[in-house]
């Protein structure tokens, strides 16, 4: 295989893993408070769109790998990314409920597919040595898609939410057209031999491996402790603290630059002292961060949570699909099924 084509492999992951997940879910949280005040939803139905793309995030991390396995991986991801691109362009047609919610749980599942297909389509081509390095840089599309809509969102503001959803629908289309052609296709690198498959040994790796169930249910739990960051951050800033939209564009913001360097902190540091431990770090982070807003919201508090639990958000993500290649290090035919199983555990957190 060509030796640039796993970095092309990476930059497209990226670039799938920017539209599904860094615009299409999270460009909606600094809109939240923009869609009431113009009155296109009310604050319960703009919640609830926010759980509709949820909703479909659970849909496409427990749907992906049959997609991919009917059609074809690289074909499913391409199908996932042209879905959460043209969700934008929906959202820009005149406000309706139901309308509203069918391309949100869309653009979620489209994001649930390419989270749990993406980066297991491209690290098997790498180097594990240098695993870490490119799963930080494959889950810096999330942090990236995050600095972009809240620096986006709030500079388009004065221009109406058509807009908006129009300036993110040709940056998603931009983005797939330079990750359309970048993956992988030939063999893995330096893999093991495969051991029989579940049937064959009357054992589900899946099942019957409690470190892997440990971390899935991990991974689960983490889950419930970013929600209020990643889906109300911005409005509890502008609305519930009276700040207004501007500062709490500007939380987003630093959550957005805590995103973009979080994966890639989180993936040197893996390469140093391993997965396990990596984890274990960012967790007692996340925690401590999480909590710091029970007890205070001024300036400081704010951008020093937002910024830790921005960099956990994507961050935590190649640590435990790192953890899933170290668990499952012997049975290499058996990561995607456990990588899907962890994303729908965050999923359903």
């Amino acid at each position: 295989m060509d030796t640039a084509t796993p970095w092309r492999a990476t930059l497209s992951a990226l670039s799938a893993n920017l539209i599904g997940i860094g615009l299409a879910r999270f460009a909606y949280t600094p809109l939240i408070p923009a869609l009431i005040d113009a009155g296109w939803f009310g604050p319960a139905e703009a919640a609830y769109l926010g759980a509709a793309n949820l909703a479909g995030y659970v849909a496409g991390a427990l749907l992906g790998r049959r997609i991919a396995s009917r059609c074809g991986t690289v074909a499913a991801l391409r199908a996932m990314m042209a879905l959460a691109t043209a969700s934008f362009f929906a959202a820009a047609l005149p406000p309706a409920f139901a309308w509203f919610f069918l391309w949100r749980f869309g653009s979620g599942l489209a994001g649930g597919a390419l989270m749990v297909l993406a980066a297991p389509a491209v690290l098997p081509h790498v180097p594990t040595a240098r695993r870490g390095l490119v799963g930080g840089a494959i889950f810096t599309g999330v942090g990236l898609g995050i600095a972009l809509s809240g620096s986006l969102v709030p500079m388009l503001l004065g221009h109406g939410l058509v807009t908006i959803w129009l300036a993110l629908g040709v940056l998603a289309l931009l983005l797939s057209m330079m990750g359309w052609g970048g993956w992988p296709t030939g063999p893995a690198v330096g893999e093991p031999a495969p051991q029989p498959p579940a049937a064959a040994t009357g054992r589900s790796p899946l099942r019957h491996h409690a470190p892997l169930l440990a971390l899935l249910t991990c991974y689960g739990l983490n889950a419930v402790g970013l929600v209020p960051h990643m889906l109300f951050m911005v409005d509890f800033v502008a609305r519930g603290l009276g700040r207004g939209i501007a500062a709490g564009s500007m939380c987003w913001i630093v959550f957005g630059l805590g995103a973009a360097a979080g994966p890639i902190l989180a993936g040197n540091l893996a390469d140093r002292i391993g997965f396990a431990a990596a984890l274990a770090c960012a967790l007692a982070a996340q925690a401590a961060f999480v909590g710091l807003l029970a007890f205070a919201d001024g300036p400081a508090a704010l951008a020093a949570s937002s910024f830790v639990i921005g960099a956990c958000v994507p961050g935590i993500v190649p640590l435990v699909l790192g953890r899933v290649h170290e668990l499952l290090a012997r049975q290499p035919e058996a990561r995607s099924a456990a990588w899907g199983a962890a994303t729908t555990a965050f999923a359903l957190g």
